[in-house]
């Protein structure tokens, strides 16, 4: 408790001494107070005083500059009324210089007035001999603008003849003028034509000359000098047919035919003196020699299609054979093994009763079931081996690559056609052939053929008939199986395309990475040419 007391003691007189510092403190923070109070009010009469000041030395300043704005309004003012003065002495002068210019120009145009009518007399004569010679020059000018739309129009002829890239543009089909059944008839046809040329310069009769001439008055140097002439525009035309036969191609057979017959004209316009001309008969032989090299060409190249035609058909009868061999093969194996089964259950099931008999009389049920179906497969795979004309017409379609509406029909005798068509979806095409219908048919090169035919004028490609691409509707080609072959068909109207939805999809979603697969599609299927 004393202890206690003490401690309250002690704690007050720090209480005490702690107020009466916090005293002295608040006594000197307002003696500091004070003593910034009265610089203030030092420094606030310091600042009026220089307001003072400065506002007596401005009202100064303003007295010293109204002064001086008055003394120059008035020096101003004398030098304007110096200024009216002189002008107005400058106006009387030029008033008086005006009257006198103005007598001296009715002077003037008195006398261009006289001048006027005597230059009117002379203009008019003047006129008239300038109409006079201008109606002449119009005319030698029509005669001339004429003579120059005549040779323009020449001109503009023979360069849309000759210009091979403006056929191109414009080009017509080719109508054939021989139809020979093989590419031998024609290269027989061709030495036959080249045979008459030969014939006919051997002749003297391909190039001609109307008139003797006789040189130095001599006759044989006349004809000497005339049968080279003729030796050297034959060269020139042979030369220029040579080199033009050759380049034929199926789309610039006119503009070849129409070079060699000016090449003809040419040549025979610069002998024109002379008379000598290259014969209408020449000229004919060597325009058939060029529809024969390009329809032999043309042949041959058709021949060769033909035979790849055979040949990928031939191995795909090969593949379709091997098919069917492999499929029997492994029926025979199916109904052996199944027989051989059969046969044990069954003598398994004669020496055991009861429950398990019946049990093994169940399994001997099912291998019979499978027995039967593996003949029955059997009996198919001999009967397919047998009918070489049976197969699957497919119709099959590639949006991605080739567009809406266009479908290939095509035939395989495979036993699984989707082997067929994954042959067909390989790296040659950017995306994945869709199956809209696959048709059984025993004669299936018969069905195929009379799709073809009924849907020929809708063909893609009109050339190559190998190319099997027809723009037309699923549901039209439906309809002609149903109504002509009686056939049953199932038919997948939605082509899924997923790869190419799927592309079309990441394109879309990030435009930036890719072109556009559509606008690629359509370039790549242009430059496949169906």
């Amino acid at each position: 408790m004393v202890e206690v007391d003490l401690e309250l003691q002690r704690v007050k007189t720090e209480v005490d001494e702690e107020r009466r510092r916090f005293a002295a403190e608040r006594q000197r923070g307002a003696s500091e107070v004070e003593t910034a109070r009265s610089q203030v009010a030092a420094e606030r009469t310091a600042v009026l005083a220089q307001r003072a000041a400065a506002a007596a030395e401005l009202d100064v300043e303003r007295r010293n500059l109204a002064a001086e704005m008055d003394g120059e309004r008035r020096r101003l003012a004398a030098e304007l009324e110096e200024e009216r003065r002189h002008i107005a002495a400058e106006h009387q002068r030029g008033a008086a210089e005006v009257e006198s210019a103005r007598l001296q120009l009715a002077s003037e145009v008195a006398t261009l007035q006289a001048q006027r009518q005597r230059s009117a007399v002379e203009i008019d004569s003047f006129r008239r001999q300038v109409a006079a010679e201008v109606a002449a020059q119009r005319a030698a000018a029509i005669a001339e603008v004429e003579q120059i739309h005549a040779g323009s129009a020449k001109l503009r002829a023979e360069f849309a003849a000759l210009d091979e890239e403006s056929n191109l543009q414009a080009f017509a089909f080719y109508k054939p003028r021989y139809a020979f059944a093989s590419s031998e008839h024609y290269q027989s046809k061709l030495e036959e034509i080249r045979e008459r040329q030969k014939r006919m310069l051997k002749d003297k009769e391909a190039a001609t000359c109307a008139e003797e001439w006789l040189v130095n008055g001599s006759k044989v140097e006349g004809r000497k000098q005339i049968n080279q002439t003729l030796k050297l525009m034959l060269r020139a035309f042979n030369g220029e047919c040579d080199a033009t036969i050759p380049k034929v191609r199926y789309n610039n057979v006119g503009v070849m035919e129409a070079r060699i017959r000016k090449a003809w004209d040419v040549i025979n316009s610069c002998a024109e003196v002379q008379r000598c001309t290259i014969s209408d008969s020449y000229l004919c032989l060597k325009l058939e020699e060029l529809s024969l090299v390009h329809e032999y060409e043309e042949k041959v190249q058709q021949e060769r299609d033909e035979q790849r035609r055979i040949k990928e058909q031939m191995r795909e009868e090969e593949q379709a054979q091997r098919e069917l061999e492999k499929a029997k093969q492994e029926a025979e194996k199916e109904e052996a093994r199944f027989a051989e089964a059969l046969k044990k259950a069954q003598e398994e099931a004669q020496r055991l009763s009861g429950a398990k008999q019946q049990k093994l009389i169940a399994q001997v049920a099912e291998l019979e079931r499978k027995l039967a179906e593996a003949q029955t497969n059997k009996a198919r795979a001999v009967s397919r081996a047998q009918m070489t004309r049976s197969g699957h017409v497919y119709i099959i379609s590639n949006i991605g690559s080739f567009g809406e509406h266009v479908y290939k029909i095509g035939m395989t005798r495979r036993l699984d056609p989707m082997d067929r068509v994954k042959e067909l979806g390989d790296a040659s095409v950017p995306f994945e052939f869709d199956v809209h219908a696959i048709i059984y048919a025993e004669d299936a090169p018969k069905l195929e053929s009379e799709l073809h035919r009924a849907f020929h004028h809708r063909r893609v490609n009109r050339v190559n008939e190998r190319k099997e691409f027809f723009n037309v509707s699923i549901m039209e080609i439906a309809e002609h199986v149903r109504l002509h072959h009686h056939a049953s068909i199932e038919i997948v109207h939605e082509a899924e395309a997923m790869e190419y939805r799927k592309t079309l999809s990441m394109t879309q979603s990030a435009p930036n990475l890719a072109p556009d697969p559509k606008q690629a599609l359509v370039r790549l299927a242009a430059g496949a040419g169906a």
